[in-house]
């Protein structure tokens, strides 16, 4: 690990300056971390947003859920508010990585890294969620673009996440052993407006997919989301499973998570 500079801010504001200055932001540090620790990553300074309350918390507002951004997956998972609105966020809090990361890994973090094969992005994109920062709201369909990459400028801090609560919702992943994230993980989330179908593990990020969102908006069933066809040439494939495979997976598991929101 190369020397740094450790910063705690209390504050968002205090925190906005010190991005602003060039600080890396430390939100649970899953990844960042063990990067460091392997030499990959010199941040030189880091600012570590654990002291900062008013970015963590859960609330009910209306017809959403508002989940802070420094809110641990191990919170979202035993959350009585998250568990009663949208059972299927809860679920998938309840099974990211291991007790471990999910005791220290945060929200705001894994949206901001935004994994390719992360789970939260997934639910993030299909309940169309609102990505909350310091300068402005960002919508779910604008925030995600691509590997690792976001829409959050230089500095900008995630504070929070709203989540509309649909109709119905699940979430269903295929696990790569090792790691914990998903091969594949398919959210599906029913709302008034519409069918809203989010895959994660499957490119170099997040998305919808159009074909199993027109099929399911018009009869919501695993026997129509098993005839939707799945196109491998847009997947991408390594040694942990072909692009054929995943595209194999996004169907099997689409139709399980569609069973899963009507039981």
């Amino acid at each position: 690990m190369y020397a740094f500079t450790f910063e705690r801010p209390g504050s968002v504001a205090d925190a906005g300056r010190l991005a602003a200055s060039g600080a890396k932001l430390l939100a649970g540090g899953q990844t960042l971390l063990p990067s460091m620790k392997l030499r990959l990553s010199d941040p030189g300074r880091l600012a570590d947003l654990g002291a900062v309350r008013e970015l963590a918390g859960i609330r009910k507002d209306g017809q959403a859920v508002v989940i802070g951004a420094m809110t641990r997956h191990a919170e979202v998972a035993g959350s009585a508010e998250v568990g009663s609105a949208i059972p299927a966020l809860a679920d998938l809090a309840a099974h990211i990585g291991d007790k471990q990361v999910r005791a220290l890994g945060t929200l705001g973090g894994s949206l901001a890294n935004n994994d390719p094969a992360a789970d939260y992005p997934a639910a993030v994109l299909a309940l169309g969620a609102t990505v909350q920062t310091t300068k402005r709201q960002i919508a779910a369909d604008a925030f995600f673009q691509g590997l690792f990459a976001t829409a959050l400028d230089e500095g900008e801090i995630i504070t929070g996440i709203r989540f509309p609560i649909p109709k119905r919702a699940a979430y269903m992943k295929f696990k790569q052993p090792a790691s914990r994230f998903a091969l594949i993980g398919v959210f599906v989330a029913q709302t008034d407006a519409g069918v809203r179908v989010a895959v994660t593990g499957g490119g170099n990020g997040v998305f919808r997919h159009a074909g199993l969102e027109a099929a399911l908006g018009k009869s919501f069933t695993p026997e129509v989301a098993a005839k939707v066809a799945i196109d491998a040439a847009e997947l991408s494939g390594d040694l942990h499973g072909s692009a054929d495979y995943r595209a194999h997976l996004i169907g099997v598991l689409a139709q399980r998570a569609v069973a899963q929101a009507l039981a």
